[in-house]
């Protein structure tokens, strides 16, 4: 059976420890970007909410770190090289994380939600 996660800590903490501080880069790019949004587990995975509601999922795999949803439109272009099956986006663990745009991408869907 799969671990049930209460927290991110507890999440990275079980994550291989070569990527732990991809991770927490990745958790203090969204922090930074969207100081009001909550920390919290969706999905078994990391998640930031607004107001009840997602905002921003990532996660680990062997190969790759995820960013959920998928990307908007505006970022067609520049997320084309990460663009996962589903939209969602994948990072290599051997590159460089593009933490400007996981900010950016933050930053829009934050607009996003707050018009709503």
């Amino acid at each position: 059976m799969k671990k049930q996660f209460k927290s991110i800590d507890e999440y990275i903490a079980a994550c291989p420890k070569d990527v732990q501080p991809i991770l927490e880069k990745i958790r203090r790019t969204i922090r930074k970007a969207a100081p009001e949004a909550v920390e919290a587990i969706s999905y078994q995975i990391p998640t930031f909410e607004l107001n009840g509601k997602s905002l921003i999922h990532f996660a680990a795999f062997k190969n790759h770190i995820a960013l959920f949803p998928p990307a908007p439109a505006a970022f067609k272009k520049e997320v084309s090289p990460y663009a996962g099956p589903k939209g969602n986006l994948k990072f290599p663990l051997d590159k460089a994380i593009p933490l400007d745009l996981v900010k950016r991408i933050v930053i829009f869907r934050l607009k996003a939600h707050k018009k709503k």
